[in-house]
């Protein structure tokens, strides 16, 4: 059975101390970072833009997402590719052409991600799912750090997984949204293996590092 890949969601990193945090979160063991982009429209916040995945490229050689939360998201995928993101996830709710939204993302020598809220259902991809490389479960309502799990959304995650398993089993499930030591196990078990995590990592008690390494013990029981 695959390790879990933590993906620390900059969004809860202290941006004055980026490239030491994103350094000590590689290594408590980090696969991945994600920049969570809002543009206060499609979510009700304002974040990050191109200039700090722009920041983050020059941070890290890890692959680096971008997850699009803002409306018309056709009109800002090549500058994100050439920010430097590895991965652009695009919401299927936001998403007018999905699959030209897709595409695209692919021309620009991109991995393709789709994400869905909570109450997108699972077969709103059942067209496209074998163009994707990564879908997003959201595990929260988008637009704000420090939520909690919603718990119904494991049975999407289940759901998603028996659905790629059946057509596309290269496909990544990976989850956002209140992940923690605590809530990252049923996960796991629920088939996800890519969980973005924003305090429980930039806020553990004892450093990115060390928050990073509890998440990926917490994920798996011993041998698994």
């Amino acid at each position: 059975m695959s390790t879990a890949q933590i993906c620390p969601s900059i969004l809860a990193a202290d941006i004055l101390k980026l490239q030491e945090q994103v350094q000590a979160a590689e290594r408590g063991g980090a696969a991945r970072f994600q920049v969570d982009v809002m543009d206060g429209v499609f979510v009700p916040n304002i974040s990050f833009g191109l200039p700090l995945v722009t920041a983050m490229r020059r941070a890290t050689t890890t692959l680096l997402e971008a997850h699009l939360m803002i409306v018309q998201p056709d009109r800002y995928l090549e500058a994100f590719a050439q920010a430097g993101a590895d991965l652009i996830i695009v919401h299927q709710e936001a998403a007018v052409h999905l699959d030209r939204s897709i595409q695209h993302i692919k021309q620009l020598g991109k991995k393709a991600g789709v994400a869905l809220c909570p109450a997108t259902p699972v077969h709103v991809l059942d067209e496209i799912v074998e163009e994707l490389d990564l879908v997003l479960v959201m595990t929260v309502n988008p637009g704000f750090g420090g939520q909690k799990f919603i718990g119904y959304t494991l049975r999407k995650i289940r759901q998603m997984r028996e659905l790629l398993e059946a057509r596309h089993p290269q496909c990544e499930i990976e989850i956002d949204g209140g992940v923690d030591q605590q809530t990252i196990r049923a996960a796991y078990e629920a088939g996800a293996r890519v969980f973005v995590v924003g305090t429980a990592v930039f806020g553990y008690a004892g450093g990115p590092a060390a928050g990073v390494q509890s998440l990926i013990e917490a994920a798996q029981p011993p041998g698994g």
